[in-house]
């Protein structure tokens, strides 16, 4: 079991006097109930495990009454084995979305106040996952009466725990940014180690868990392309079929759309003629999902960010960035490894960033003005406006250059780049090692 963030929540969430019922959504197959279950067991006399997804029969305990002592009685009828008592109990409803009537049921379990109940869910956010189970308007959404946390994959510090670094470690880090002092050489070159390991391996528990077992890149890509199957799967289950075939090849397309020199997301890239109109929905259900993020561009480089961002123009990157880099050809992890990749080096380690500041809880953004200036990410940092900047190995960054030549125009006062460097300073430009993306969590 890796120690995992999420575990924090959970322990704040259960101090809470008068805690409502927890939900956890997050993407498929990121750790929500290997978490939860372990968080249940260390922490409750006894857990009732209910699988909607494994066991659809499960869903006739929340069927026409919802009363807590009605749905006790019929799981106890159902499983004679399982032992509730008021206090020490805890429910734990997997894949929630396949059981609507569970989650109206939560409004229920908070009132009654003798159970706490943890569920998890995968496509909680997205439009029409109700549909195979029945009327949406039949089982409304407990709204108020629980309390949603979302859970990523593995972070990339999260990693770095499961590769044996210790907590003394990160805290190194942490003071070397700090302090803007560089990183001892032999630490520096374990951390660019283990930083395109992740590159290849991801966040998904399953494929740390197997490369750690096994050290086989080729067996990780198995499973990773497998969970990719599994997402193109929910495609065709939980949307509406009007939307199945746009929102697949909206998914397929962000490999091809991230090749591009300017990363824009273009609806007609991903057919001839493509329209925003015919794929806005799909690209938004892949999204809600929890599979991709999406990047806005900014009308200015000036906070607040999201009050200047322009929604119809984005860049899509992956939510996990093991997950990109599956889709790639046979070969490109070695490449990854060897240095060898040429133009697409570029779309993986901005995705790697996008992965850093999303799993860190981040929205994103960008900066792009055709006449020239480009900023691969600009950010609220230390309570200033940031351009970020991410090469895959050493580069000049002109557009970051004329950005802070002239501050009077663009109102930036420092910017970081990251490549594989070690930390430097030259003037209000701040150059990091990649690897050091995931300690920007200050705002």
């Amino acid at each position: 079991m890796f120690r995992r963030k999420i575990e924090k929540v959970f322990e704040e969430w259960k101090n809470e006097k008068g805690h409502k019922p927890l939900v956890v959504k997050g993407v498929r197959q990121c750790g929500k109930t290997s978490s939860v279950l372990d968080f249940a067991r260390r922490n409750y006399g006894n857990v009732i495990y209910l699988d909607f997804r494994e066991h659809p029969e499960y869903q006739t305990f929340f069927s026409a009454n919802l009363s807590v002592s009605t749905i006790i009685l019929r799981i106890t009828a159902s499983i004679p084995e399982a032992k509730i008592e008021k206090g020490t109990t805890c429910f734990v409803f997997d894949e929630i979305q396949d059981c609507p009537q569970a989650r109206s049921a939560l409004k229920y379990f908070h009132l009654d106040g003798q159970y706490d109940v943890i569920c998890t869910g995968s496509l909680l956010g997205v439009h029409g996952y109700k549909q195979k189970i029945g009327a949406e308007d039949d089982y409304s959404i407990p709204v108020g009466f629980e309390h949603i946390v979302e859970m990523y994959p593995m972070d990339f510090e999260e990693w770095l725990w499961a590769n044996g670094i210790q907590s003394i470690h990160t805290e190194y880090l942490r003071d070397c940014l700090k302090n803007e002092i560089p990183v001892d050489i032999a630490l520096h070159t374990r951390f660019r180690e283990l930083l395109l390991l992740y590159v290849i391996v991801g966040g998904m528990p399953e494929s740390v868990t197997n490369f750690l077992q096994t050290g086989k890149i080729g067996s990780v890509l198995t499973i990773q392309r497998r969970i990719v199957d599994e997402y193109k799967s929910d495609m065709l289950k939980y949307a509406a079929a009007q939307d199945k075939s746009h929102i697949r090849e909206c998914f397929e397309s962000i490999p091809s759309q991230l090749a591009r020199e300017y990363k824009k997301f273009t609806f007609s890239a991903i057919r001839k003629n493509g329209r925003s109109r015919d794929y806005a929905g799909s690209l938004q259900w892949i999204e809600d999902a929890g599979i991709i993020r999406r990047c806005h561009n900014l009308t200015i480089t000036e906070l607040p960010l999201d009050g200047n961002r322009i929604n119809g123009e984005f860049k899509v990157y992956m939510s996990d960035i093991g997950l990109l880099v599956c889709q790639l050809e046979n070969g490109t992890q070695a490449d990854i490894l060897n240095g060898n990749l040429l133009g697409y080096k570029g779309a993986i380690f901005e995705n790697l960033i996008a992965d850093f500041f999303g799993k860190a809880g981040r929205k994103l953004y960008y900066y792009h003005k055709d006449g020239g200036v480009e900023l691969d990410f600009v950010i609220r940092w230390k309570g200033k406006c940031t351009p970020v900047e991410c090469k895959a190995t050493t580069g000049d960054a002109k557009s970051m250059k004329t950005v802070l030549a002239h501050p009077e125009k663009y109102h930036v006062e420092q910017a970081v780049k990251f490549g594989d460097y070690n930390i430097g300073r030259n003037g209000p430009l701040l150059t990091l090692p990649l690897y050091m993306g995931f300690l920007f969590t200050e705002e």
